[in-house]
């Protein structure tokens, strides 16, 4: 998610699906389109209350933030958990039931000619200037330039001007979103059950794990994770793996349907526990997988990677907005500018995620956990989740190395197709094969 840490309950994309998870917690703050407020305060943006309506799915949602955010600005947050689907929604038919939203920056080709979200002003961020150049720019700090496929948070990170609908093709002061967090994903293994060295997508379809080998039912990242397997094997080169032409989707599922016909396929997981039995059990030795269900596999003692490949990640990433209805937006701001102050993103980077503001969250972390979540060094002490569980013991290093070799090695990010209703009922057909 990923990302989010905890032997079972911590899932970022498991809400895809509607489960709300806690990240790093392991509480649940609602299913579907439920609302919980972890402080008793009014549905209403209330002039007498600092109160927050947080419009997401479970992503940054932790009784921890919303403790800490109380106890250094008093202000409530009141969450309103929802699906990915359901995000959408609500910023498009119900702008007056939040105050703010945590939402995935491929959702932007969505939302933002809805004018429903009003346009981040970076004069009103504290910290812009120091917001990682990965989304800003697509590059590292280097400056070297990372892969844009998809619906890369460079294309869509800016509008032309305040309460203006089109995207900007550089940066403005007006920010679609300010992000939250990111991550950079792949296949997780067995190698214990495996044997050898595995270095490339081409493996899921390999008929040596026929039977073995799973792809996670998500339309839209499924098949990206699908079209990474297809150009590994030679047999299509996309264009653009996050916005296939008919013609490569009807290629795409084909082959997938083909693989499941002949046996390669042991299940179609939506859900995060699933993913991590799957594994666990070595019903899987090779699957789409997100790093927390892989540290959820090793924290039961059984062998797990999340494995870096040559052909490189698929990444996705999320940010803030406020929506249009908001009457005042200085309590939107005053939380964002602490969410980017440094404490939400050490606790978000001990979970395996990436903070927007390295600086800050690099300030809030002790110097082996810096090491060794974002530097690819060896843990020089056990590493901790939040909740105290321990992730890894002294002397591992992190799957993928350093914040540097994973994002660089960036491919494509998680998209919303032009063609995405053709898509997903090719999906469909192939799951129902």
């Amino acid at each position: 998610m990923s990302d989010e840490i905890s032997k079972s309950n911590v899932s970022r994309r498991r809400l895809l699906q509607g489960v709300g998870a806690v990240a790093g917690a392991g509480i649940g703050l609602g299913i579907g389109e439920s609302k919980r407020s972890l402080f008793p305060a009014p549905a209403v943006w209330a002039q007498d209350a600092k109160v927050l309506r947080y419009l997401s799915t479970a992503t940054n949602q932790s009784p921890d933030i919303v403790k800490k955010a109380f106890e250094d600005t008093g202000i409530k947050i009141e969450y309103v958990t929802v699906t990915t689907d359901d995000v959408t929604k609500r910023v498009i038919t119900q702008p007056s039931s939040f105050d703010l939203v945590d939402t995935e920056y491929f959702s932007l080709k969505k939302l933002v000619p809805s004018g429903n979200l009003l346009a981040m002003d970076a004069k009103k961020i504290k910290l812009f200037d120091k917001i990682t150049p990965v989304i800003t720019k697509g590059q590292l700090a280097n400056g070297k330039v990372i892969g844009d496929q998809g619906t890369a948070p460079k294309k869509v990170m800016f509008v032309e001007g305040k309460g203006s609908t089109k995207f900007a093709t550089e940066m403005t002061e007006w920010a679609t979103l300010i992000p939250t967090t990111y991550n950079a994903d792949t296949l997780g293994i067995r190698p214990d059950l495996i044997g050898r060295p595995i270095n490339s997508w081409a493996e899921l379809l390999n008929p040596q794990f026929k039977g073995k080998a799973s792809i996670l039912n998500i339309p839209s990242i499924g098949i990206m994770d699908a079209a990474m397997v297809i150009e590994a094997t030679g047999q299509h080169k996309y264009a653009d793996k996050g916005n296939m032409t008919r013609a490569e989707i009807d290629m795409t599922t084909k082959v997938l349907t083909e693989a499941k016909k002949a046996g390669q396929f042991r299940a179609f997981w939506s859900d995060f526990n699933e993913s991590v039995n799957l594994m666990s059990s070595g019903e899987t030795v090779i699957q789409s997988m997100w790093s927390p269900a892989v540290t959820a596999v090793r924290s039961k003692g059984i062998p797990c990677v999340f494995q870096p490949l040559k052909e490189g990640y698929r990444s996705w990433a999320s940010g803030f907005a406020i929506s249009k209805a908001v009457k005042k937006d200085d309590l939107a701001y005053e939380f964002v500018n602490w969410f980017l102050s440094g404490w939400a993103g050490a606790y978000l980077n001990r979970q395996g995620y990436y903070s927007a503001v390295l600086d800050t969250a690099k300030a809030n972390m002790e110097p082996y956990e810096w090491a060794y979540w974002m530097e690819g060094q060896p843990a020089a002490k056990d590493i901790h989740a939040p909740d105290g569980t321990i992730l890894e013991k002294a002397g591992s290093k992190r799957d993928g190395g350093s914040y540097d070799e994973r994002m660089g090695a960036v491919a494509c990010w998680n998209a919303v197709m032009d063609e995405n209703d053709y898509m997903v009922r090719k999906w469909n057909e192939f799951i129902a094969a």
